[in-house]
């Protein structure tokens, strides 16, 4: 039997380039992992806190609630256009370096109420955090991703995004604690402090996997598609509206869910702080749960429509029905458990509509469109807080502004679940983007099933190659027979024939 063509050092150099060969790779893919749970509980913590301070902020600065609302928007002012510009960036700038950048910054924006306490300072340091803050989302996940294959990403997914709500839990009691200790701005300085931390122990772990755009990992993908089609296909349209949905209640929670527990429910800040940490924590069993079991579902076969793209729409459409009902029921624990899915039952649809978008996604465009989703699903953050400020504001009393906050914010979530419902279509949408969209970047080490076939890619090395249809390829396993080629025969074609011909063998073997 003859030898392989390729040869075994390169067998070996590609087996150790593939982090599923040695014990240390995925050991450091979760080290990775773990600093990027830490970096969302840092992002969730430095965006919560506005909210957390937001009474007493109120009650020195003496602000109203439409003023409040504006500083609380103006962190979504440049919100998604850095977002969308990081993600074309990220092509050609390292995840280490862009996940580092964004964190000294996030240090630097909350330190201007520490030295002028006013509105100005306010919104000039939520300005700032905000452009840093978004592309968070999206460029954490794309560097996670650079460090697991495609059919293993439920999990880290999930826990990417279950950083947010362990933000948001933890971030409740421990900086309501500090507010109340020390005073607002003592949580700024904390989390300016522990924003710097998380940068330096990043700078020194943070190099991209193997997984990413460079290297072998790109040589399955052939080309680029055209960003109009990749952005104007319904899985990404209904990824967008998902992510719109999850947002404006996200949004609406950071802004405005302490204040209207203390003052709507009479709420002490302490035990306002537990609910929000009790709805973060049901957000967190969610993300740990059902990604895994739907990831699960969709390693036994079933299509990705049903296993992650039906599922954000029904999160969105049922958190919406939730957030409708809330000015109708008085009951409080009723009330309390409404809150908790209008503000907790969305949390799937952030890793889910990631992961549906990167199925239809070319792996060398996927930093890109995960930008332009990030910065379009992440809109609500400009307007949720500032229409929720002026309709209490407007209405004749604060308890109809948030009946009216609510009832606008339900409807809005229920059209985009329902949007995400009917769109969402992986499969589909990846067979009409052609061949190259949503193929797993992971799998340019292993061949393509269709490798070798007439259509195939001629630089792939074919099985069938040598058949009398087939031209300029290397000589075939069966090459030399009298019938297929003018030329006589030499001794290694004559053995080849030989053993082609033994049943008991395989004739890519010979």
């Amino acid at each position: 039997m003859a030898e392989p063509s390729s040869p075994a050092p390169s067998r070996r150099d590609a087996a150790a380039a593939s982090p599923r060969a040695g014990e240390p790779d995925r050991q450091h893919a979760w080290l990775i992992a773990a600093m990027i749970v830490t970096f969302m509980l840092v992002n969730y913590a430095d965006k919560s806190v506005l909210g957390l301070a937001a009474v007493p902020i109120m009650d020195e600065l003496g602000i109203s609630n439409s003023a409040y609302g504006m500083v609380s928007s103006s962190f979504s002012l440049l919100f998604s256009l850095s977002g969308l510009a990081v993600g074309f960036v990220s092509a050609r700038v390292s995840s280490r370096v862009l996940l580092f950048g964004m964190a000294v910054v996030w240090a630097v924006a909350q330190l201007p109420v520490l030295f002028v306490a006013s509105v100005p300072a306010l919104v000039a340091g939520r300005v700032l955090l905000g452009a840093a803050e978004g592309p968070a989302a999206s460029m954490s996940m794309h560097a996670l991703y650079k460090w697991f294959p495609a059919d293993r990403r439920g999990l880290p997914s999930a826990l990417q995004i279950g950083g947010a709500a362990l933000g948001t839990m933890v971030a409740a009691p421990a900086v309501t604690g500090l507010i109340s200790a020390f005073g607002w701005r003592s949580a700024f300085l904390a989390l300016a402090v522990l924003s710097l931390v998380w940068a330096l122990a990043w700078w020194r772990i943070g190099h991209d996997g193997p997984y990413g755009e460079t290297g072998t990992a790109t040589a399955e993908v052939s080309g680029r598609l055209p960003y109009r089609r990749l952005l104007l296909n319904g899985t990404v349209l209904g990824s967008i509206a998902g992510a719109f949905g999850g947002s404006w209640a996200l949004a609406l929670s950071h802004a405005w869910l302490p204040a209207y527990l203390r003052t709507q429910l009479d709420m002490a800040p302490g035990t306002a702080a537990t609910l929000i940490s009790a709805v973060s924590a049901f957000s967190l069993v969610l993300l740990l749960s059902v990604p895994q079991l739907l990831d699960a579902l969709r390693r036994r076969g079933l299509a990705v429509r049903w296993s992650h793209g039906i599922p954000q729409g029904i999160a969105v459409a049922v958190a919406a029905l939730a957030m409708t009902a809330l000015p109708f029921v008085d009951a409080r624990g009723a009330h309390l458990a409404l809150l908790a899915v209008a503000f907790g039952g969305h949390a799937i649809v952030f890793p889910l509509h990631y992961m549906t978008t990167s199925a239809v996604v070319p792996p060398l465009q996927r930093g890109a469109v995960f930008g332009i989703v990030a910065a379009s699903g992440t809109l609500p953050g400009l307007l949720a807080p500032y229409l929720t400020g002026h309709l209490l504001d407007s209405a004749p009393s604060r308890n109809a502004g948030y009946t009216h906050a609510f009832l606008l914010s339900g409807g809005v979530m229920l059209v985009c679940g329902l949007v995400s419902l009917l769109t969402v279509r992986p499969d589909r949408d990846a067979r009409r983007l052609g061949p190259d969209a949503g193929r797993p970047d992971g799998d340019a080490r292993r061949p393509a099933p269709d490798a070798g076939r007439p259509d195939g890619d001629a630089r792939r090395p074919a099985p069938d190659a040598g058949r009398p249809d087939e031209d300029a390829r290397p000589p075939a396993p069966d090459a030399g027979r009298p019938d297929e080629d003018a030329r006589p025969p030499g001794p290694s074609a004559r053995r080849r024939v030989r053993s082609a011909q033994r049943p008991d063998e395989d004739p890519q073997d010979a």
